[in-house]
């Protein structure tokens, strides 16, 4: 009863923040001033125009229009597009003939449909792991947290988070084909899905000394999120390069960095600059917080999902802005908002701050990015 309980709370908190987002998006693009049209090539985005429309087309903004661009007409090798792993695109290509040809309800449905399994199988997850209390509240915080936009957009992000999660669930069922799978598919939907290899393995391992046989079984299990990432390599060397989708990281303006170095300059960059450089700090050293405490609480395969979802893309650094898209990169290192519900344990005013704080960002994030600002 009480599970049933818990997955129908998972349900009125999606539905609860995604009314705030429609409303929200559709005052907002219409109130405040927008910074003009970015298009992609072969995706234009669309200037402003008033009706009820308004109440979905406002998230039709920034990468969205390259993975509905993707979905639609497929990958081109004389742009960016091979940065953007296959299996979001492939799956809203298959929901639109369902939903009459139209791209963007694909990819809203999508990303709304498996951020709210999402929600259900992290809900199941961290009651079997800490109890049905702190499962509400990871929930919550994950909901609006204040990059929780991108779950409701049609990004990967959601799809990524379904699949992470599913993997450990299956990992601590001791469902290692579960876990094996979810991760490859997790892996065939952004590139850093491959963290999930030393999480799992860290996982099997600490089962066996847990007395769990079978070791070699979960072992074998734990590599197959590899199998997605080999997947989209070859699909590019059939198009005659299988770096594509990392040779393309200079194009964005990247380069490897030390992380360290990359929160230094991005600190730096902050009290210096204000406005975007301020805005991603105040995101992504909160998550950094609370990771550092998940390293006392939490069971290390968890912790090494944290640390390398974060470190990865800090070691990939903007020069100009540090932290361009950490914020959305944070939003699916679920241990992090475990640690942040056992932070605000048996603590009311902790707890109402951080749903305070984390829902008033997630509603100036939101209007900026349907206004097109650089948030994404």
């Amino acid at each position: 009863m009480k599970r049933r309980e818990g997955y129908l709370y998972c349900l009125e908190v999606f539905l609860a923040v995604r009314i705030g987002l429609v409303l929200l998006g559709f005052v907002a693009v219409a109130a405040l001033p927008s910074r003009g049209l970015v298009s992609v090539p072969g995706w234009p985005d669309q200037a402003y125009t008033p009706g009820v429309h308004n109440l979905v087309t406002p998230f039709e903004k920034q990468d969205a229009l390259w993975f509905l661009r993707i979905a639609t007409d497929g990958y081109r090798p004389d742009d960016v597009s091979a940065a953007f792993f296959p299996l979001y695109p492939v799956a809203v290509r298959v929901v639109t003939p369902l939903v009459g040809g139209h791209p963007l309800a694909a990819g809203l449905l999508v990303s709304n449909l498996a951020f709210l399994g999402a929600l259900l199988v992290l809900y199941s997850l961290t009651a079997r792991e800490f109890g049905e209390t702190l499962a509400r509240r990871t929930v919550l915080y994950m909901s609006v947290f204040p990059t929780a936009l991108f779950f409701f957009a049609p990004y990967s992000e959601s799809l990524f988070l379904l699949l992470a999660v599913t993997s450990f669930w299956g990992a601590r069922r001791g469902k290692w084909w579960t876990a094996g799978l979810a991760g490859a598919g997790a892996a065939l939907t952004r590139s850093v899905g491959l963290v999930l290899i030393p999480a799992l393995l860290v996982e099997a391992v600490h089962q066996a000394r847990e007395g769990k046989k079978g070791l070699p079984g979960r072992l074998a299990w734990s590599l197959a999120p590899a199998l997605g990432t080999l997947c989209y390599l070859a699909y590019w060397q059939s198009r005659g390069n299988w770096r594509a989708p990392f040779d393309i990281q200079s194009n964005w303006g990247r380069h490897l960095g030390l992380p360290w170095a990359t929160l230094a300059e991005a600190t730096t960059d902050a009290l210096a600059n204000g406005s975007y450089w301020m805005l991603d700090w105040l995101v992504v050293v909160p998550v950094l917080v609370a990771a550092a405490y998940g390293l006392f609480k939490l069971r290390p395969s968890y912790s090494v999902y944290a640390w390398a979802s974060i470190v990865t893309p800090l070691c990939l650094m903007f020069d100009d802005r540090p932290l361009m898209s950490m914020p959305r990169f944070v939003a699916v290192v679920f241990p992090a908002f475990w640690a942040a519900a056992f932070l605000a344990e048996r603590r009311r005013v902790a707890h109402d701050l951080i749903v305070a704080a984390s829902a008033a960002a997630l509603a100036l994030l939101a209007a900026m990015f349907v206004n097109s600002w650089f948030i994404f």
